[in-house]
């Protein structure tokens, strides 16, 4: 809070500037704060934070152009019981993502949710989606996954559906020296694909760990995938490129013993 990272609006709540600068907007044009401004209300993880505040107004209604300088402005026609404290609620939100939002940060916004325990995975299967966009919040919705560790595994884990692979977030693997959760599984190939981040492998003890680890994988029949962050963020063209050579030049691998196998 003293270097200006995150800010409390009330006692007990902090959010992310974003989110502080949305309210602040909406506020001064009667509108709601919504899609990823309303994922930082939320306290949400996210991929990328937006540029300017996200809101919405009511369909019909006028904004001149010095109202809509310096903020994103979407026309819909909310209930009320999809508005809370003049931010869209948790499911709004990510229904809202899920229909505008590039599937990569659409997906780690749902996970996120889930992680933080504002929607169920029952409500998500719940969710009748029409209209336009519905495809799109169907897939956001049948993938969306708690167990994803953070946005960066997310975005990883939607890149790998969009090359058709079935992958797994955090499974657990047992290499007969106790149990790993890779950032991500596909059983079918016999593959771990991990997405490495100096945030967590800074350190010598972290990199020597995480080395033993792939090392114990791949003795134990495992191929490993590793991508940065700035990969996964910012040369997304490499990693597909990437991902879409492996059903072509990646069999199964034949298991020597049950230690190699899956958990």
């Amino acid at each position: 809070m003293a270097r200006g990272l995150i800010v409390s609006p009330a006692r007990g709540r902090y959010c992310l500037p974003t989110a502080d600068e949305a309210q602040q907007a909406a506020a001064r044009l009667t509108a709601v704060v919504a899609l990823r401004s309303a994922a930082a209300c939320h306290g949400w993880e996210m991929a990328v934070q937006p540029d300017v505040p996200e809101l919405m107004v009511r369909r019909g209604r006028k904004l001149v152009p010095d109202q809509r300088s310096a903020i994103s402005v979407h026309w819909t026609n909310l209930a009320d019981d999809q508005v809370h404290d003049g931010v869209t609620t948790p499911l709004r939100t990510v229904l809202d993502c899920a229909r505008i939002l590039p599937f990569t940060e659409a997906l780690a916004i749902a996970d996120s949710a889930l992680r933080h325990g504002d929607v169920t995975p029952e409500e998500l299967a719940a969710i009748d989606v029409r209209g336009a966009g519905a495809s799109a919040v169907r897939r956001v919705l049948r993938h969306a996954d708690a167990r994803a560790a953070n946005p960066f595994e997310s975005v990883l884990r939607a890149l790998c559906i969009d090359a058709d692979l079935d992958v797994e977030p955090q499974a657990s693997l047992d290499l007969g020296t106790g149990e790993v959760r890779p950032d991500l599984v596909c059983r079918l190939l016999g593959l771990v694909i991990e997405a490495d981040s100096w945030t967590f492998h800074a350190s010598r003890k972290a990199h020597r760990r995480d080395c033993a680890r792939y090392n114990l994988l791949t003795l134990r029949g495992w191929r490993v995938l590793r991508f940065t962050w700035e990969q996964v963020m910012h040369e997304q063209a490499y990693v597909r490129w990437v991902l879409a050579e492996l059903p072509r030049r990646v069999e199964r691998p034949e298991v020597a013993g049950d230690l190699a196998r899956p958990a």
